[in-house]
């Protein structure tokens, strides 16, 4: 999950730059966790691109820019301080503004609106054949998975102790399948990417707060957020923004 991954717009000349000492004044540096569809995972003809919501947003913000942009994939516990040790120069990966995080950081105007989710096996049933899980009181005290520095490992302490963190959302499916979890908690469209995947899950729609995404920038960029901003309200007003929904978002 650390290794870094060129988008295809990389040219030769800026890869031997970055190689030899670090990051480039031509090349803007976004870090993700590209586990997390459809707003960024691996994918593409080669198999090894990093593709995704979050992502053609980044490429637009770096072309306005006058950039070109290098996407750097990490586990999403260390974008934060990969931002502000300057090694990535924002973040593009799901991250919901909160008051904790923007403590450390800077965060753009929101971009998406999200909330959380619960997913459970589909024989997840009462002793009367009925769903066992209708409230934010039935989760109380239940076996969480979630993914290690997300809103939903945050929140997830609210309702238990009992909780499993996993560096990818896809592990966390994985011990729900098993049954070795009651549940996973997760934001509302991954959750709905992997139960088109996952048949077998179900997705049980709870009286969770809204969320909001936004690019995270070092507090130390000010210009950079200055940029990604008009780069994000030009593309609402002149209908991009809502390409890239209806092309990512079903």
């Amino acid at each position: 999950m650390k290794k870094s991954m060129l988008l295809g717009g990389l040219t030769l000349t800026a890869t031997l730059l970055l190689a030899g000492c670090g990051k480039s004044d031509d090349v803007l540096v976004v870090g993700t966790n590209a586990a997390f569809p459809p707003f960024e995972y691996v994918g593409g003809q080669s198999g090894d691109e990093i593709k995704g919501f979050d992502i053609d947003l980044a490429k637009q913000i770096a072309k306005d820019a006058g950039k070109t942009l290098k996407v750097e994939n990490m586990k999403f516990d260390s974008l934060i301080v990969a931002l502000n040790s300057g090694k990535i120069d924002f973040i593009a990966s799901g991250m919901t503004i909160t008051a904790e995080r923007q403590a450390n950081v800077n965060f753009s105007e929101p971009y998406y609106e999200a909330t959380q989710v619960v997913l459970v096996n589909k024989d997840n049933k009462d002793n009367k054949d009925n769903n066992s899980i209708n409230t934010l009181e039935d989760i109380k005290g239940k076996h969480f998975a979630v993914q290690l520095g997300t809103t939903a490992d945050i929140m997830s302490k609210k309702y238990t102790q009992n909780i499993t963190a996993f560096n990818t959302g896809f592990e966390a499916i994985m011990e729900l399948k098993n049954s070795k979890v009651d549940l996973v908690l997760f934001d509302s469209e991954p959750a709905a990417n992997y139960l088109a995947k996952n048949p077998e899950l179900k997705m049980i729609k709870l009286d969770f707060p809204a969320e909001f995404y936004g690019f995270a920038v070092s507090k130390e960029q000010p210009e950079l957020l200055a940029s990604i901003n008009k780069t994000l309200a030009n593309m609402k007003a002149d209908g991009q923004y809502q390409t890239l929904v209806s092309a990512h978002i079903k």
